[in-house]
């Protein structure tokens, strides 16, 4: 009967053992799902950022252009700029959105 108790403590021990070492090895895991999140975060705003900063300074070029050649149409041109510049800021916003949802409210975490 001792030995019994005996073996069956061992059992015990050796799975807490276990599940120490499980516990480390999700935990090594979720830190770095987290630094790859901040990281990821990072490059979605960079990245995001690019495009329509790009996209922006040829449009604005191209209509100071167009109203230094045609000023009568000014109106028009600056009508079209401003929509255009609210779509590209939206992309930025995006990218934005995504660094938000992978710094706060993580789906692999």
């Amino acid at each position: 009967m001792v030995g019994m108790s005996l073996a069956g403590g061992s059992n015990l021990c050796l799975s807490f053992f276990f599940l120490e070492k499980e516990k480390k090895f999700i935990q090594g895991k979720l830190r770095l799902i987290s630094a790859a999140s901040v990281i990821a975060a990072g490059l979605a705003v960079g990245l995001a950022s690019i495009g329509p900063g790009v996209g922006q300074g040829t449009a604005a070029g191209q209509a100071v252009e167009g109203i230094a050649r045609q000023p009568e149409v000014e109106g028009k041109i600056r009508g079209t700029l401003l929509f255009s510049l609210a779509f590209m800021e939206a992309l930025t916003i995006y990218g934005l959105v995504v660094a938000l949802a992978l710094l706060f409210a993580n789906p692999f975490v």
